[in-house]
Order: C-alpha cells, then structure tokens, then sequence
C-alpha cells in the first residue's frame, strides 16, 4: 500500500474531489494547510485572483491523504494532476510513502481490507 499525500490549491479541491470519486476513490483526509515553495518572498502576479500583485509568504493550500493500493497509485495520482493543474507557479506537489500496516479500528481489518 502506498499514501498518497498531494499539496493542492483550495479552489481545486471539488475537480480533484469528483474525478477521484469517478474512479472509485471514496476516502481521503483533507486538510487546510499553509505553506511556501519557489515563490516565497517573490512578487507574484496571479491571473486566479484577477490579477493581483502580492508578496508569497504562507499560502493557503489544501493537503489531500489518500491511502490506496499499490495497483491504484499510478491511477490516483494521474487523476491528481490532470485535475489539480493550471500551469500556474504554486499549483503544489504529490508524494507517495509506503504504509507498512493499516488497521480499522471498528473491525479490527488490516492491510487493504482496512482501507477499502
């Protein structure tokens, strides 16, 4: 199994949200987050937010937890990008980590039977 962890921006949220729903993802933990990348400290000229000049520091971002599969990693995360995408600075990152065990604590289910 892996957990998928992708950094996205808050209004590609619902898009990311719908395209994982249609294939067949239907957990996740998502979080508000704040953050900074490349752009820190740098003016920054965003056509999202009409055009607007600012200086980067923390940017609010949301961060999307997904645990699924080894056989659905490729998938997820193609589903990411095509969906989370706007070929903007701050658009986010994806990262992939194994998960060594996972139990669900209401049966006692391990592995991918606890996450399905």
């Amino acid at each position: 199994m892996k957990k998928i962890e992708a950094i996205i921006q808050p209004f590609k949220l619902d898009e990311v949200e719908d395209k994982l729903d249609e294939i067949d993802i239907k957990g996740m933990t998502v979080s508000n987050v704040k953050g900074f990348g490349r752009q820190k400290g740098q003016i920054v000229e965003r056509e999202d937010v009409f055009f607007e000049r600012y200086v980067a520091e923390f940017v609010p971002k949301i961060k999307l937890e997904i645990v699924v599969p080894d056989k659905l990693v490729k998938r997820v995360v193609k589903v990411i990008l095509s969906s989370a995408k706007t070929n903007n600075i701050g658009d986010g990152k994806i990262f992939i980590l194994p998960i060594e065990d996972a139990i669900r604590i209401r049966t006692g289910e391990r592995g991918e039977d606890a996450v399905a």
